[in-house]
């Protein structure tokens, strides 16, 4: 068992959000990457995609997911399964948005024009 304290923590800040790593392969060395990611209002992320599937947990708030040329509403209790390989964007809505996102610890990033975005720090 591994307990992983508050002081662990690690904290990524962007223009568009927190992103707070609860478990990664760096906090001990754990398969699995946690965090929470609270997103502004009305910001906008990059379009992205991972090489392994995420799932959101919507726990406070609203935005969107576009994917595919749609856009679909997150709000509180929506959880979404991201698949590998799928570009996708997210968009904090008037009130921003907080998830809980769980994913494969050192999964790498691909941006849209294609470029090797390489681990977050969140993941990592």
């Amino acid at each position: 068992m591994r307990i992983l304290e508050a002081s662990t923590q690690r904290v990524t800040e962007t223009p568009n959000a927190v992103m707070t790593t609860l478990s990664s392969p760096t906090l001990g060395g754990i398969a699995q990457s946690v965090g929470l990611v609270d997103m502004r209002p009305g910001a906008e992320g990059p379009v992205h995609a991972f090489d392994c599937e995420l799932i959101w947990a919507v726990t406070d708030g609203e935005g969107l997911l576009r994917h595919d040329d749609r856009e679909t509403p997150m709000c509180t209790g929506t959880t979404l399964v991201l698949p590998a390989g799928e570009m996708r964007q997210f968009v904090g809505g008037k009130t921003g948005f907080r998830a809980v996102v769980v994913g494969q610890g050192g999964a790498t990033v691909t941006r849209a024009d294609g470029q090797d975005g390489g681990t977050p720090p969140w993941a990592a």
